[in-house]
């Protein structure tokens, strides 16, 4: 496959390309993508997972020690050599420090995304919450018909358990936007949609009012000869032309009405301009699940794809690890796991499985993910986790963060108005589990408690 980066670039220069953090969801896309060119590839993280396993098996060569200035010696020379880190590595890492001071061409993630979408037809999803079930279903509804798509995802599809798509013949480059360090802002959209813009990343953007305009500045980059699907009553405005969705609406452009399970399948009804789409069927059920589908379907149809297409791929769609994701699915018991990290994504997990299991008692077990967070939101998520049936939570998942004095789990645990509620250590949860009567359980947070999933699976269905 050719890329056709910038003349500025000069990408087409290096054979090898080393990552700083190649076991981030995003960085190992890339990492993928790259092997698959015949570059020499290879790479740091902290510590070794799935997708390291993955890339290592590939032919990437992967590490788990600072080398400092002894970096593998395919990746020497600094003039045939590409460095691509992640804002999440520390500024004091060794490595990172080295090849700063040793005048390596250095770039980040979002900037090596932004070059793509320069070469390509960039389809673009942000969004707080929603981008990545919605980045994955645009591009399984592409690959799965004969439009095609490369894709660059934050989650691991079930359908075809990858984060990474790479098509020959296809213009078209999928890419999830993030928010996180500004990267979205790398970006060169063809089209866009924007799920969500409430407030998160305060830590990087300070207030709230900056944090909507990282997203207009992300609105403003859309081609002027594209257009802007975004979710109605969100405020940005933009050069491209502009199609609102909003499940629940009688105005905006997209609408989707009763939602509804029927004889096991999750269907809806959608309306636009003169067209009336009945019996939708959704392969993942969820309200929330229902609103990223609308908001694939404005874009599709935009694009000009049929409704055939659309509602083929919308019905085989499997999820995305980690979101909504069925680990039991039985009739006396239900398991679920869900990376949802901020309370409005809460707020969606608890109302879709109040609809879909109305007569079960909800056990959730949460795991607060940076001390910032935490702190900027501690009401928001009491209030949402308080409509929980039990609460178990775990303490805070510090990721890049140093602790911030007295934002601690014991204090979120104190503000949630529910007498079922308790504090426990993650390797105390699945003896804590054991001994509870479970109908429901869910698994809430962005850390490393999907790393307590396959023992709590193990515990409940041995």
């Amino acid at each position: 496959m050719e890329i056709n980066f910038s003349k500025n670039s000069n990408l087409t220069d290096f054979k090898s390309v080393y990552f700083i953090g190649i076991g981030g969801i995003g960085m190992s896309a890339l990492a993928r993508y790259f092997n698959a060119l015949n570059y020499t590839v290879g790479g740091y993280d902290k510590t070794p997972s799935p997708l390291t396993e993955q890339l290592s098996n590939e032919g990437c060569f992967v590490h788990f020690d600072d080398l400092g200035e002894n970096i593998p010696t395919a990746f020497q020379d600094k003039q045939t050599t590409l460095i691509v880190f992640t804002p999440a590595i520390p500024a004091n890492h060794g490595e990172l420090e080295y090849v700063r001071s040793s005048g390596y061409t250095i770039l980040k993630r979002s900037e090596v995304l932004g070059l793509i979408t320069q070469s390509m037809k960039g389809l673009c999803v942000a969004g707080t919450h929603g981008k990545t079930t919605t980045s994955t279903l645009l591009a399984h509804i592409l690959h799965e018909n004969n439009w095609q798509c490369s894709a660059f995802l934050g989650g691991i599809s079930t359908n075809f358990n990858s984060n990474l798509l790479i098509s020959k013949k296809s213009e078209f480059a999928v890419i999830e936007a993030d928010e996180f360090d500004r990267s979205f802002l790398r970006l060169s959209p063809y089209a866009a949609i924007i799920t969500s813009a409430d407030p998160d990343h305060l830590d990087i953007y300070g207030t709230a009012e900056k944090f909507q305009e990282g997203f207009q500045l992300y609105a403003d980059r859309i081609h002027s000869d594209g257009f802007l699907v975004l979710r109605e009553g969100l405020p940005f405005t933009s050069k491209a032309k502009i199609y609102t969705y909003a499940v629940g609406s009688q105005t905006a452009d997209f609408r989707a009405l009763n939602l509804r399970i029927s004889e096991g399948k999750f269907l809806m009804d959608v309306s636009f301009t003169d067209n009336q789409w009945n019996d939708v069927e959704l392969g993942v059920p969820g309200i929330h699940n229902a609103e990223n589908a609308l908001g694939c379907i404005g874009l599709l149809v935009k694009l000009g794809m049929s409704e055939t297409e659309i509602r083929a791929g919308l019905s085989s769609f499997r999820g995305v690890k980690r979101r909504f994701e069925y680990i039991i699915r039985k009739k006396e018991l239900v398991y679920i796991d869900d990376y949802a990290h901020h309370p409005q994504e809460i707020k969606a997990l608890i109302d879709s499985v109040r609809l879909m299991y109305p007569n079960k008692k909800i056990t959730g077990i949460f795991q607060p993910h940076l001390f910032s967070r935490t702190a900027d939101f501690m009401q928001s998520f009491a209030d949402e986790l308080a409509r929980l049936d039990e609460v178990i939570i775990m303490p805070i998942y510090p990721a890049r963060e140093l602790p911030i004095p007295g934002i601690n789990a014991d204090l979120l645990l104190q503000k949630i108005n529910n007498s079922n509620k308790k504090l426990v250590e993650a390797n105390n949860i699945v003896e804590e589990i054991a001994n509870r009567k479970i109908d429901l359980l869910l698994t809430i947070g962005a850390g490393d408690i999907d790393r307590i999933v396959h023992l709590l699976k193990k515990q409940l269905n041995p």
